[in-house]
């Protein structure tokens, strides 16, 4: 699974660019430079999606394969609890609670974006979701 969202950066008069994200239209930033909107992009984009967590509202997948768009991560809170709520899927939090022998509060911490959850838990999490954790560094 990928939590790299495209963003297209359009450039403006008379300096910088207007950054869009094709998949979560509320985001939107500026910057004058390409890692200036490289960085307010990802915190924008942390920003919007932690509030579609907290209200509960469904989270588009990344569009793949966007001509002339930079791939764009938020923060590692949110992409770690959006790849376990993408992971459980319909499966019930109760349900995920059992396959991790923990409490319901403990398991709806893994998607919870203020919640630091640790490699042990979401390696835990993964499994019992039947996917394997894979780390990597960018």
């Amino acid at each position: 699974m990928n939590t790299l969202y495209p963003a297209k950066f359009e450039p403006q008069e008379p300096s910088g660019f207007f950054v869009q994200f094709i998949d979560i239209p509320e985001a939107i930033t500026q910057g004058e430079t390409t890692e200036e909107c490289l960085f307010n992009g990802a915190e924008v984009l942390s920003g919007i999606l932690e509030v579609y967590l907290e209200d509960g509202k469904d989270i588009p997948l990344p569009s793949e394969n966007v001509k002339d768009a930079y791939y764009i991560a938020p923060d590692v809170k949110i992409q770690s609890a959006l790849l376990i709520k993408w992971a459980r899927g319909d499966r019930s939090m109760a349900e995920i609670a059992r396959a991790l022998e923990t409490s319901w509060p403990a398991a709806q911490r893994l998607e919870d974006p203020h919640h630091w959850a640790t490699l042990k838990q979401l390696d835990k999490a993964a499994a019992a979701l039947g996917k394997k954790l894979v780390l990597s560094l960018e």
